[in-house]
């Protein structure tokens, strides 16, 4: 066996240090904490011209623009802010690559966007299909994006992210497939996987879920779990055992599918016929558990594969029941106005 000289010893063992405070950090994490955002000091300090950002990105060799949505508050930014790009290696190959440049969500600051015309940050944010924080977004020199992220990415999953904007795969095949294979060739996947924790709150097939033609007199939530979902154990333990969620989720009809499934007839909201793991395709869904709520008509008003706790489920939750979205409201909007409502929070912190 070759010998391994003390240094690299040293960095493995300083890498494996690492990782286990970052997992530490998430198993700790709780959502209903109102976090203090502070972007790092190496994010750009930008003038809020985007095409002038492209020129300086160009300038210095890099291939575009990471901009990080985020609004005060925010746990799940906090998370982010202080794991994944608290890691030196992905922080290094990241400011090698792109300019980073911290976003807030509702700022009505004044931007000049990609095509060089004049918004404000929270417009922008909308034409971008912002709905919650964080969201990462990345752009090539030309303003064209490459990819948009929702939700907190620990560093074992940003990595990947870096990976395939920095090997320049976007070119080639799009997120979702080129992280399926990546994960499909992983030593993870030859592990025999479990089997889907079961729930009497959900709904037994057939999977009859049209509502376009009879609107239904609830409304709907679909969740979408893997066998092998890390995440899923946590969200059914701490989210969907907690009383006030499951009291909560009386007045909706819930389905669970098994996002591998590609045999199990369904039919979606919208009268379409279909197979689980064909419409978690469909919808985009890279992480699990993922959920997609939809009203009484088959609308689907809110679609998530980011990491959800209790706090981020009963606004959800709400968002649906209280119809917000019927306002024309984001979720960030009406996370916002909730933490107002129960005065925890300043006017602009959200989670």
């Amino acid at each position: 066996m070759p010998r391994r000289s003390p240094q690299l010893v040293a960095i493995w063992a300083s890498l494996a240090l690492l990782c286990a405070v970052d997992a530490k950090a998430a198993e700790d994490f709780d959502d209903t904490v109102i976090a203090d955002i502070r972007y790092p000091d190496w994010f750009k300090e930008s003038f809020l011209d985007l095409p002038g950002d492209l020129s300086d990105a160009r300038d210095a060799g890099k291939q575009g623009l990471f901009l990080f949505f985020s609004t005060q508050g925010c746990s799940y930014c906090h998370l982010f802010l202080t794991t994944s790009l608290g890691d030196p290696e992905l922080v290094a190959r990241l400011r090698a690559h792109f300019d980073s440049i911290g976003l807030e969500i509702f700022d009505d600051a004044e931007l000049v966007d990609f095509d060089g015309k004049s918004t404000r940050v929270n417009a922008f944010a909308l034409d971008q299909g912002v709905q919650f924080a964080p969201t990462l977004l990345f752009y090539d020199l030309d303003g064209q994006r490459l990819l948009r992220l929702t939700g907190y990415y620990e560093p074992e999953r940003f990595a990947l992210v870096l990976d395939y904007l920095i090997g320049g795969h976007y070119r080639e095949e799009p997120w979702r497939a080129w992280l399926a294979r990546r994960e499909a060739a992983s030593p993870q996947a030859a592990a025999t996987p479990s089997e889907l924790i079961a729930d009497p709150l959900f709904a037994d097939p057939p999977y009859a879920l049209d509502r376009s033609q009879v609107p239904a007199d609830r409304p709907l939530l679909v969740i979408f779990e893997r066998r092998d979902c890390t995440r899923c154990p946590r969200f059914h333990a701490e989210v969907l055992a907690d009383s006030e969620v499951r009291a909560a989720l009386q007045g909706f009809e819930v389905v669970r599918l098994d996002a591998d499934d590609p045999t199990t007839p369904v039919l979606t909201p919208s009268g379409e016929r279909t197979k689980p793991a064909a419409w978690a395709e469909a919808l985009g869904f890279t992480q699990h558990p993922a959920l997609a709520f939809f009203d009484e008509g088959g609308r689907a008003v809110l679609t998530s594969d980011a990491l959800i706790l209790k706090s981020r489920m009963m606004n959800s939750i709400g968002f649906v029941t209280e119809r917000a979205f019927e306002r024309g409201w984001t979720y960030q909007r009406f996370a916002r106005s909730r933490a107002m409502a129960r005065g925890a929070a300043e006017p602009d912190s959200a989670d």
